[in-house]
């Protein structure tokens, strides 16, 4: 009878301490889980957005490998057109971007470029409020045409 409680004994004690440990783990999972938010960081550093304006997650995405970036960024916020459009006018060129053009039509496309990179910023106003979207990609190639023998 004493060889069986010698036995069970540290059977019990080991089981009732893995058991507990197991339920350990999970608690500090759980609460790791609760204090940690995975969170979006999808605006690249050398793009701006003005003060006050949300990014919109849902409608918005980045990529960025081997020096490659690619994005499409939505923000929303409280501006007009021309506050937005001046905006950019003077804080693209802080960051290395030449504008190329800007088209107005009641939204705004505004098109900049740098060494390998091409950037839209589109602002579609609607009330007091402007929706921005940037879009980043890598330029195209310029690919040379071979001379083409003259027509006779």
């Amino acid at each position: 009878m004493k060889k069986r409680l010698l036995l069970l004994g540290p059977a019990v004690f080991l089981l009732a301490g893995i058991l507990g440990c197991a339920s350990l783990s999970d608690k500090k999972q759980g609460s790791t889980a609760q204090s940690l938010q995975a969170q979006s960081i999808l605006k690249f550093g050398d793009l701006p957005v003005p003060a006050g304006f949300k990014i919109q997650a849902k409608d918005s995405y980045s990529f960025e490998s081997s020096g490659i970036r690619v994005g499409l960024l939505r923000y929303q916020g409280k501006a007009s057109l021309d506050q937005v459009v001046n905006f950019y006018k003077e804080q693209m060129p802080m960051y290395s971007w030449t504008l190329l053009n800007l088209t107005e039509y009641g939204d705004c496309i505004m098109n900049f470029e740098r060494e390998a990179e091409s950037c839209i910023v589109y602002i579609a106003p609607k009330g007091g409020q402007a929706t921005i979207s940037i879009s980043l990609g890598p330029k195209a190639p310029v690919l040379t045409k071979k001379a083409r023998p003259a027509v006779k």
